[in-house]
């Protein structure tokens, strides 16, 4: 997956963990934060989730991440084929165009830049199918985080659950906060329970 796919992977999931769990929560009875066996500690509502450790450790991300770049690996195969094939093609038409009159030339030519045109336009609707899948994932990853968050925290009643990554805007984590192992063991025993990445789809809206 290239650098560019990596980074919508960061963002969705920062805005999933970050920002709409913000917007959920706010409005929750007074709760505490949690300590490092798990209790809760009243006077306090704001606990957080390690970005980066969430995405390297979510089975449905590391089984679609995988899939993605299956079919981007056997899509750059298939255009590297059809493209060495044309350029076969016109190097063997270069060797024969003395010997060809005028009119096979121009025929030739025309087929040849017919398939150039073909190959260009299959390569970019290629592209833009695979970037409407990922697409599709990365809304399937918020909707997943959002759900079980969601239901989580009926049990927990968190004010706040901040996300926080390596030199982003949260400069310091009390551990004793820190609930990513929870959150991620809830995420992969839902997606195993739900038959994998097939049944995510049904994760509600």
């Amino acid at each position: 997956m290239n650098n560019n796919t990596s980074l919508i992977w960061n963002i969705v999931l920062t805005l999933a963990v970050a920002v709409l769990f913000f917007l959920h929560f706010s409005n929750k009875p007074e709760a505490g934060a949690v300590t490092a066996d798990g209790q809760v500690v009243p006077g306090r509502r704001t606990v957080y989730v390690q970005v980066d450790s969430l995405l390297t450790n979510y089975d449905f991300f590391k089984e679609t991440k995988k899939e993605l770049e299956n079919k981007n690996f056997q899509l750059e195969n298939e255009l590297n084929t059809k493209g060495r094939s044309l350029q076969n093609e016109v190097a063997f038409f270069q060797q024969k165009a003395q010997t060809m009159t005028p009119e096979q030339a121009r025929s030739t030519e025309a087929q040849l830049m017919k398939k150039q045109q073909d190959l260009v336009a299959y390569r970019d609707q290629a592209a833009q199918s695979l970037g409407q899948e990922e697409a599709k994932k990365n809304e399937q990853l918020y909707k997943n985080i959002r759900a079980y968050i969601e239901k989580y925290n009926k049990e927990n009643g968190y004010e706040y659950v901040l996300g926080y990554s390596l030199g982003g805007g949260i400069l310091f984590a009390n551990p004793s906060l820190d609930v990513t192992k929870k959150i991620i063991d809830g995420l992969n025993k839902e997606h195993a329970a739900s038959g994998g990445a097939k049944a995510d789809t049904t994760a509600k809206k």
